[in-house]
């Protein structure tokens, strides 16, 4: 006797991917849970035993005692306000370094006079460091908010200028002929093949740029902040308070990495829709 197997359905194969999807989707979620805990756990182990591999973590907080501390920072207003103090300086000065360098990465990567006048100053000052900037920012600006912004500008401005420069530099010449041919201008150009297609490059800029922000604001506010987490981790530092040193240290890691995720979220979406 011969018995014969029925192939799946198409309804039985269209409903395999997405479930293969969520199935990995979950095994990569667990994986990065996994790989925190473990970290945790190792960071428990070598502070509870005192181990002094190398490297000594006798002084260093256990995660238990970080984690007290976080917990009392939660009940206190001056947790968020300083919070709340960090994502605006770096929103502004994030969201002004976006605008002008993107159009200062179009401009010096189609114009060659443009490129000339510009492109030497930049790469120029492209090498300081933003952090170096600092006494600059004072002599420039009456309050100390007003540098801390500008230091975070700049910070995030040579990376998203770089990489669209390189991005729009990069776009194949056929497109544009093509759109010249069937009586394109500039602009036509511009919206329909240098905006599209350097869309990839300029969110990689942007992705880059976040995380370079941060530092620098970080560490403007560890000099000259009045709020902020990094002047509260570093007042933290010099009373000799290591927990809500840490405390403060993951508060940064934590909105970076929310950041940084937006960024390339929203970076996606718009080229995944173009």
């Amino acid at each position: 006797m011969t018995t014969t197997l029925a192939a799946p359905s198409r309804e039985a194969r269209a409903g395999a991917g997405p479930k293969r999807q969520r199935g990995r989707r979950v095994n990569r979620w667990l994986i990065r849970a996994a790989s925190l805990l473990t970290a945790l756990l190792v960071w428990q182990w070598l502070t509870a035993t005192d181990a002094t591999v190398w490297i000594r973590f006798d002084r260093l907080p256990t995660p238990v005692e970080v984690a007290g501390q976080l917990g009392l920072l939660l009940r206190d207003p001056l947790y968020y306000l300083d919070i709340a103090q960090s994502l605006v300086r770096i929103l502004t000065g994030f969201v002004l370094a976006a605008v002008a360098g993107i159009a200062a990465g179009i401009a010096v990567a189609r114009s060659r006079l443009l490129s000339d006048l510009l492109q030497p100053l930049f790469e120029v000052v492209r090498p300081i460091p933003a952090i170096a900037l600092v006494p600059v920012a004072i002599l420039l600006f009456p309050e100390n908010e007003q540098g801390i912004v500008f230091i975070t500008f700049t910070a995030a401005f040579f990376p998203i200028l770089v990489s669209t420069r390189h991005a729009v530099r990069a776009l194949p010449t056929v497109w544009e002929d093509a759109v010249r041919t069937m009586g394109g201008g500039r602009g036509r150009v511009l919206l329909s093949v240098v905006l599209p297609g350097a869309l990839p490059g300029v969110f990689g800029g942007l992705s880059v740029g976040m995380g370079v922000a941060w530092i620098c604001v970080i560490s403007a506010e560890m000099i000259s902040g009045d709020y902020g987490v990094g002047y509260r981790t570093w007042h933290a530092y010099t009373i000799v308070d290591y927990p809500a040193v840490l405390v403060g240290m993951i508060t940064i890691g934590v909105l970076g990495f929310a950041t940084a995720g937006a960024v390339e979220l929203l970076g996606r979406k718009v080229v995944g829709d173009r």
